[in-house]
């Protein structure tokens, strides 16, 4: 397809935020601006529902500026979406025409059942989780849902959320008055019991949005945390309990300094934290998730599903789109990269049935997701391709892709000798085994080999089979096609395998009739 650049505004009861988003090939999703501001829409709403006048001028000013914005880019497609403070304000209609006069744009009221799909979409759609109930808390609701195959059976939005609970117990009260946190624990819990399918159903809980997002910011740094992004990053129960603690200890203007955490949610984080702390002790759940992926791209992604009748962002298969794009970002080769995937899964099979490796689905898989992105930051500069190749993929946030996993890509994708690789792990040591890394390191160096046999980019090698002989073993390399370039470059490189297998190991290129 063309590119295509679409301005979504989101309308949200705590922040507006603008994205513009450029479609590129293959549907790889770009950010060209990603701009925010706390309008906190949901306290100019009375008890009546009402939003005052100055709630809605704040509102026109903000879209006005980023609707001036979005012409500059000149996207083809605006997108303003609001959620709670809107739908839930009784002058719905006065807010909606005063905008349409003022700066001319239509906003589209999101139903809560929407703004649930949205979420639990793009989770579906970005993370390996199959089962899990989501949780997005906004300023003025919170959405629930619980997919199952990644598909939604229940959701339901509560009319509460970081701003409307600040309002609700801490409005004379300090941010972090004990008794007012008893009282908003108390409630948030009785909320979460009324719907009966979340009672200790046992699933990861997956949360989304700008709070979630800050809590793991600021758990991440506390634990010294080695890799960046917060997409697929795991905490526990006392995790979540830490961080309430840290932030119930700290003064407002603490808070706004506190690494990890916004400026504009210091005041609003103990609610949200105390919201998926309730969640998890009410589902017994195992684990909580972290999903940089939520609503905005749960729009987008639908959007252009509904244009390619669902293919561009599949349920399944979610890491393997991911590496593509990945490599497609970088001017990966397809020829070149799905090639040395061939050979390497062939090296890979027979010293398998050689049982120098022990055949593991896990391990062949990210054996192809390194092989396919191996040496992919050459793109930026060819001297330094592993560097960069090992920087670039272990800072993407990689959908479907764990955290571990993504480590692991990065050493295969990146290998070029074992005092690289040890420089690299360095920081991840405590993840792994000590058998595990000799295991990746040698992998690294298969990967590496095979490239090797590449050296033409001719795709000359046709078979492979690795002989035990008296000696060692004989590598048997079927071609069809001059091999100059692969006999010197794998001569330079079969030491990798020398020792691997421990044993002599010969080279036979042997030709195809």
């Amino acid at each position: 397809m063309n590119s295509e650049m679409i301005s979504l505004i989101d309308i949200g009861s705590n922040t507006i935020r603008l994205v513009i988003f450029e479609i590129g090939e293959d549907y790889r999703l770009y950010e060209l601006q990603n701009i925010k501001t706390p309008a906190r829409l949901s306290q100019y709403l009375n008890e009546d529902k009402v939003m005052s006048q100055d709630g809605i001028d704040v509102l026109v000013n903000v879209l006005d500026n980023f609707y001036d914005v979005s012409k500059r880019y000149k996207v083809s497609k605006l997108m303003p979406m609001a959620t709670a403070a809107i739908r839930q304000a009784a002058n719905q209609a006065d807010i909606l025409k005063q905008v349409k006069k003022k700066v001319g744009i239509q906003i589209q009221i999101i139903p809560e059942e929407k703004e649930a799909f949205y979420g639990s979409y793009a989770v579906a759609r970005t993370t390996q989780t199959k089962n899990s109930v989501t949780v997005d808390i906004g300023g003025g609701s919170t959405e629930i849902t619980l997919f199952e195959n990644k598909k939604v059976i229940n959701y339901h939005s509560f009319p509460f959320g970081v701003v409307t609970l600040k309002q609700l117990f801490f409005s004379d009260k300090d941010h972090n008055n004990d008794k007012a946190i008893v009282k908003m624990t108390q409630f948030v819990k009785e909320q979460f019991k009324s719907l009966k399918w979340l009672k200790k159903c046992q699933l990861p809980i997956t949360a989304i949005g700008g709070s979630a997002r800050s809590i793991a910011n600021v758990h991440q740094r506390t634990v010294d945390y080695p890799l960046g992004g917060v997409h697929g990053y795991q905490m526990s129960a006392n995790d979540l309990n830490d961080t309430l603690e840290l932030f119930k200890s700290l003064t407002i203007p603490e808070l706004q300094n506190l690494d990890g955490l916004s400026q504009d949610r210091a005041d609003i984080i103990i609610p949200a934290n105390v919201v998926f702390k309730s969640l998890f002790e009410e589902v017994k759940a195992p684990v909580f998730i972290f999903s940089n992926k939520g609503l905005r791209e749960g729009i987008i992604m639908d959007y252009i599903n509904e244009k390619t009748d669902q293919t561009a962002f599949s349920t399944q298969n979610v890491a393997n789109q991911s590496i593509y794009r990945l490599g497609l970002a970088y001017h990966t080769q397809d020829h070149v990269a799905d090639y040395r995937g061939f050979l390497v899964s062939a090296l890979y099979e027979e010293l398998c049935k050689q049982n120098i490796f022990e055949k593991d689905g896990q391990i062949a898989r990210l054996l192809q997701y390194g092989s396919y992105l191996y040496y992919m930051g050459e793109y930026i500069e060819n001297s330094a391709g592993s560097q960069h190749t090992f920087y670039i993929i272990s800072n993407s946030e990689l959908d479907g892709v764990s955290h571990q996993d993504r480590v692991v890509i990065s050493l295969l994708a990146s290998y070029k000798n074992k005092s690289l690789f040890n420089q690299y792990i360095k920081p991840f040591h405590h993840w792994f085994n000590v058998s595990y890394i000799d295991h990746i390191r040698h992998l690294g160096g298969v990967i590496k080999f095979a490239n090797a046999l590449n050296d033409s980019h001719m795709s000359v090698i046709k078979k492979i089979s690795l002989v035990k002989t008296k000696d060692g073993y004989d590598l048997q390399l079927f071609h069809n096609g001059p091999v100059i370039a692969e006999r010197y470059r794998a001569s330079r490189q079969k030491k990798h395998l020398d020792r691997l297998l421990r044993k002599d190991l010969n080279l036979s290129f042997i030709e195809l009739p």
